[in-house]
């Protein structure tokens, strides 16, 4: 991005940071060709197109920027209408279902990509440090680190593991656009804002409107996820629930995924009920087969012994499976593992992409690739404490990898020994621990 648009951007950050009750009255002249053009070089390559066709590649400089300054004139005389984006439907990880993916045009990314950069320079100022999705510093790591040191640390004992049923389908227009207005007063920038929300999709050549919901796969949802919670969930949480409940509690979401730590079984059940009343009032609702309240932490173990019961329960988040378990010399400690529905995806990927490709390329570029897709899973899932299951997956990639080799060609190639010899001259990546989340003290 240009410099002058970074400088831009980053006055809007320090105002909103040094002047919390700051309302911004006029927006829309940030959104000029040259601040469009930037945002649109910082598009993604290789990504499916709108209902165009067109893709980021096959715009030209000359015919782009054209565009881009139709496109502000059409928004200062408040004409320019998004289009509705292309709807197609994806896999959800571990089920047979599928989830919506909402595919706008490129110049409406454009757009939206600006619109996030804006939102996202006035709105980081406020955002609480609960949340860690879709935001500058923060990642789905430094989340599963703090619930190690949220367990491991605080007087917790129970866990609220809740699930927001079908959030970026029922996100409310109407209170998006009143969290908004909690910082931004100028209704140019507003209205940009609600023509993205009301844009409609198109699924297999029709039409639909959009009353409700922000399309996931669009640029500017996840910032307005993010806007929408802070207000419905962790500011509620920090000023409301911490003042009426006791004990410990802590709060920990990415994006609309989230738990919630608390040291007190009454209290976990208390803030059930208060949740759902809280949600109800903007129109969401918690998944009834999703959310839970399960005993959790450094008293589990000893208290199901006790009682003579099953070993404590687990709870899932951001792809890693939380339970209980102890160190070498007896002391508590928090495990975490793949998902199994997680890695049972992952190997069918791999051995789909094996299958799909063993014919295409040569043995090199294949190789290149095939170290590419194990150093991108040991780099997620490689936390400390999973070395096992990342091992799993290796031990899976190299024996589909072996079948995959002697099916290049009618006649077999390799039996383990060869195999593992060649092994040892092309090396595949090793698996190896990439995050730390245990804190040293």
């Amino acid at each position: 991005m240009e410099n002058i648009t970074a400088i831009k951007l980053n006055l809007i950050a320090k105002k909103a940071k040094e002047e919390q009750g700051l309302k911004y009255t006029s927006l829309m002249h940030h959104l000029n060709p040259e601040y469009l053009f930037a945002c649109f070089e910082d598009l993604k390559y290789g990504k499916a197109p709108g209902i165009d066709g067109k893709t980021v590649e096959e715009y030209n400089v000359n015919e782009i920027k054209a565009e881009l300054i139709q496109v502000v004139e059409k928004i200062k005389a408040k004409t320019y209408r998004p289009k509705p984006v292309k709807r197609v439907f994806i896999n959800k990880p571990g089920t047979t279902k599928q989830r919506p993916l909402g595919l706008p045009t490129v110049i409406d990314k454009t757009v939206q990509l600006a619109c996030k950069n804006i939102l996202e320079a006035i709105y980081e100022a406020d955002f609480l440090d609960c949340s860690y999705g879709y935001r500058p510093k923060k990642s789905a790591h430094k989340a599963l680190k703090e619930i190690n040191h949220m367990i491991m640390q605080k007087k917790i004992n129970w866990i609220l593991d809740a699930d927001i049923k079908g959030f970026f389908d029922h996100l409310d227009h109407s209170w998006m656009m009143e969290c908004l207005s909690q910082r931004i007063i100028d209704p140019n920038f507003k209205s940009l804002i609600y023509k993205f929300l009301k844009s409609g999709v198109i699924q297999e050549g029709t039409y639909y409107p959009t009353n409700e919901g922000t399309p996931q796969g669009g640029i500017v949802s996840p910032v307005l996820a993010n806007i929408y919670l802070h207000y419905v969930l962790d500011l509620w949480f920090e000023k409301v629930v911490k003042k009426q409940l006791k004990g410990d509690m802590q709060l920990i979401r990415y994006a609309d995924d989230f738990v919630i730590g608390l040291q007190h079984k009454d209290q976990a059940c208390q803030l059930l009920e208060m949740l759902k009343v809280r949600l109800a009032k903007f129109n969401l609702t918690l998944s009834e087969e999703k959310t839970s309240i399960i005993e959790f932490g450094r008293f589990a173990r000893e208290n199901h012994q006790k009682r003579g019961d099953r070993k404590p329960k687990t709870f899932d988040f951001l792809g890693f499976t939380h339970y209980c378990t102890i160190t070498r010399d007896g002391r508590f400690k928090l495990g975490v593992k793949t998902m199994s529905n997680r890695m049972k995806r992952s190997v069918k990927n791999m051995n789909e992409w094996l299958t799909s490709i063993r014919n295409l390329y040569k043995i090199e570029e294949i190789w290149k690739r095939l170290a590419s897709k194990l150093q991108g899973h040991y780099h997620y899932y490689g936390m400390s404490g999973n070395f096992n299951s990342i091992k799993r997956f290796y031990d899976k990639t190299r024996y589909l990898t072996y079948k995959w080799m002697n099916r290049r060609s009618q006649k077999k190639s390799f039996n383990w020994s060869t195999f593992n010899q060649y092994l040892i001259k092309y090396p595949l990546p090793i698996p190896k621990l990439s995050y730390q989340i245990y804190h040293t003290w």
